[in-house]
């Protein structure tokens, strides 16, 4: 432990309270655990709703972009969850100035009650068939707020989750916001398992995609009231030095002039997870019952298993990186994503299930190392007044680009240039942009936020 009581006592006040403060007042066991799985679980509404919507992708294309060519159905779809990614930037933006100016518990709370509206609302939405234009133009107007919502979502249960930790174990502690938006992952990959296994091709084409999303209410209600019930004092005790010394300057204003150039670094660093992510855990199921033959069932359980392997991992991870550097995980990591994905793509297109199987799990490794360390290696690169403006918009900005992306460019390279492992391809590449990035960065593993 790093601190303790003049007595010796090693108070968990002391290890989880800001580096730029210290309180007398100390919160109970119970509540520091309450907001660390608050902080983390929020994750899981906003992840489940983006793996559903890439799961019934297709149902979807054919509910609101009917066409007599299915592609141009199923690339509509993915156009409509790229457009949730490019409001994203704005909504990080929003709730990064909520979270720096008004509190973390606030931003984790507005975000999630947006996210659990639209997602239902999802479920609840006419077709074309029924409603005509009006449908694809609501389905876009919901898309745009789930998008707004993630924007805030993650990397505020991220900068929240970080400043709370002991700082040897800064790492595990960050790794718990990930593994909240990969059992959101999982558990979409699950019921739509689940969904496309009970129900025909049919009825899930005619009404069974609009379960996951009617199901999102139960998830998203005990998460709104979960994070309701957080210790005010414990989230706000990180904004008391702001409070104290005010900056007159805009949260996102400080961001650029203070971590301009941080800000870039960032932007590029995440840009081969962000692909890699989208690719693997969102395209990854509709290419292989397309291209590989397997039945849609078959491919969502191979997803289900790839993914909990990631969330077992990701722990780990984080704690390998507060033992051995962020630095060194991410550039073992990264440079695997960049040498491997074309390999593993190739592997896919035979259309084993064992060795297809046996390559999502290595992919779920190395995005599992990937995903748990970069969150808190970059909150360590940004100052506290705003941090949440500058990671929100860093992050949020090369997801749009390439997240959002991903599922729309690798459906176009596979079914429109005919180039099977095309996807592959274009993993290695963005992840050879952020492996460049990587290498610039200055590793402050233990040190304390700034």
């Amino acid at each position: 432990m790093t601190s303790s009581s003049p007595s010796g006592d090693v108070r968990l006040g002391d290890r989880l309270a800001s580096p730029q403060a210290q309180f007398a007042a100390e919160p109970p066991r119970s509540s520091h655990r309450q907001a660390i799985v608050a902080g983390a679980v929020g994750n899981m509404l906003e992840w489940y709703d983006f793996a559903a919507y890439g799961y019934f992708s297709t149902a979807i294309g054919l509910n609101f972009f009917p066409s007599d060519n299915h592609t141009t159905s199923l690339l509509s779809a993915f156009a409509v969850f790229a457009a949730a990614f490019f409001v994203r930037p704005f909504g990080g933006v929003v709730f990064g100035h909520i979270g720096d100016r008004y509190g973390r518990k606030a931003a984790l709370v507005l975000s999630a009650g947006l996210m659990t509206i639209s997602t239902f609302a999802m479920g609840c939405l006419p077709t074309y068939e029924t409603a005509g234009l009006l449908a694809p133009i609501l389905l876009v107007g919901l898309r745009l707020c789930q998008g707004l919502s993630v924007g805030g979502e993650y990397t505020s249960s991220a900068v929240f989750l970080a400043e709370a930790a002991d700082p040897k174990r800064r790492g595990l502690t960050g790794s718990f916001a990930c593994i909240g938006a990969a059992s959101g992952i999982l558990v979409g990959s699950i019921l739509g398992a689940v969904v496309t296994w009970l129900l025909t091709p049919d009825e899930v084409r005619e009404w069974g995609w609009r379960l996951p999303f009617l199901f999102g209410i139960g998830l998203g209600g005990f998460i709104v009231v979960l994070r309701r019930q957080i210790s005010e004092q414990h989230v706000d005790e990180t904004l008391a030095e702001d409070r104290a010394t005010k900056d007159d300057r805009s949260p996102l204003r400080s961001a650029i002039e203070n971590d301009g150039s941080a800000m870039v670094r960032a932007f590029a660093m995440i840009l081969g997870l962000a692909v890699s992510n989208y690719v693997v855990f969102v395209y990854l199921a509709t290419y292989l019952h397309a291209v590989a033959g397997l039945s849609q069932s078959t491919a969502l359980l191979i997803n289900s298993i790839a993914m909990a392997v990631t969330i077992a991992c990701l722990p780990v991870m984080g704690a390998l990186s507060d033992r051995h550097g962020r630095k060194l995980v991410l550039v073992v990591t990264v440079s695997c994503l960049v040498l491997l994905s074309w390999p593993l793509f190739l592997l896919f297109g035979g259309g084993q299930p064992v060795l297809i199987l046996f390559g999502q799990i290595v992919f779920a490794v190395l995005i599992a190392g990937y995903g748990a360390v970069i969150p808190v290696a970059l909150v360590e690169m940004f100052g506290h007044g705003s941090r949440c403006t500058a990671l929100a918009v860093s992050y949020n900005a090369a997801m749009a680009l390439a997240g959002g992306t991903a599922p729309m460019v690798a459906a176009w390279i596979v079914h429109r240039l005919q180039i099977s492992s095309g996807p592959g391809l274009y993993i290695a590449v963005l992840s050879l942009v952020s492996l460049a990035a990587v290498l610039t960065m200055r590793d402050k593993t233990g040190s304390r936020l700034r």
